[in-house]
């Protein structure tokens, strides 16, 4: 039988367990997320939800790193080609639903640098998985677009309105530890625990009374598509700014390490 993954070629696939699939973000720029990536990311989980062999994933990052986000030639392809942007744009809506709909449990093992894409896989798994130490960034703002991708519509359901308001209008890096005990992450653990942990729960839950899990993560995943306006509202303002002066500073300043000149004024 033809492997159902061969398809995908910027994704690493590996079967550690009976049941268990770990897919592996696993690039270059500690696994910064390219073209090829952000189209497979999405488009992965509609294969996993009709995998017979798979009863529970595992998303994690090679090296040093979960995923470090968008790469610059992915983020200036944006800024310049308007039907890449439409492009990008529909993936990251395939990306939202397509992970509330797989019917498989998700377990994300976080550790390093997460943001961007990766960040969104992340923190929509059904069990989070953070190392103490792991380094967690919505950085939408900084680069000078809207938080839209996820966070208006997952941040506040899970560490609350104030603390996400903060978080993603200011981008302040939380760790994996206060990551969880503000309610971002639902466990944190020793990096040299991490996939050690992750693989337990992965086993549990593969072990487990599959429809039961099915069901509940069904039924518990209604609260995400009840903020389906707001998560197009904000994915459309994301978008909007890449066509927009201040993701062009944005970008230009990370490349420069310096602080953004962003404008002062709103024209919006």
């Amino acid at each position: 039988m033809t492997d159902p993954y061969q398809q995908f070629k910027s994704l690493r696939f590996e079967r550690n367990q009976p049941g268990v699939l770990e897919i592996v973000f696993d690039g270059p720029n500690l696994n910064a997320v390219d073209e090829e990536m952000h189209s497979e990311i999405p488009a992965v989980w509609p294969v996993v939800d009709r995998d017979p062999d798979v009863r529970s994933v595992i998303v994690r990052g090679a090296g040093k790193a979960f995923s470090a986000g968008g790469d610059f030639a992915l983020i200036d392809a944006q800024i310049e080609d308007y039907d890449v942007r439409m492009r990008v744009m529909r993936e990251s809506r395939d990306l939202f639903y397509n992970i509330i709909n797989c019917s498989k449990p998700i377990i994300s093992a976080i550790h390093g640098p997460a943001v961007g894409a990766g960040l969104v896989v992340a923190l929509m798994a059904d069990i989070s998985i953070a190392a103490n130490d792991a380094r967690i960034i919505d950085g939408h703002t900084r680069l000078g677009v809207a938080a839209g991708d996820h966070a208006a519509a997952v941040w506040p359901l899970l560490c609350g309105m104030a603390k996400a308001k903060y978080l993603l209008l200011t981008c302040r890096e939380i760790s994996g530890e206060d990551a969880e005990k503000a309610g971002l992450v639902s466990l944190s653990v020793e990096k040299d625990d991490l996939l050690h942990t992750a693989r337990e729960i992965a086993g549990q839950l593969s072990a487990g009374a599959q429809e039961a899990i099915s069901w509940t993560k069904q039924t518990l995943n209604e609260w995400y598509r009840q903020q389906g306006a707001i998560f197009e509202a904000g994915l459309s303002m994301e978008f909007l700014g890449f066509g927009g002066p201040d993701v062009v500073e944005g970008v230009a300043s990370h490349r420069e390490r310096r602080a953004p000149a962003f404008r002062t004024e709103r024209t919006a």
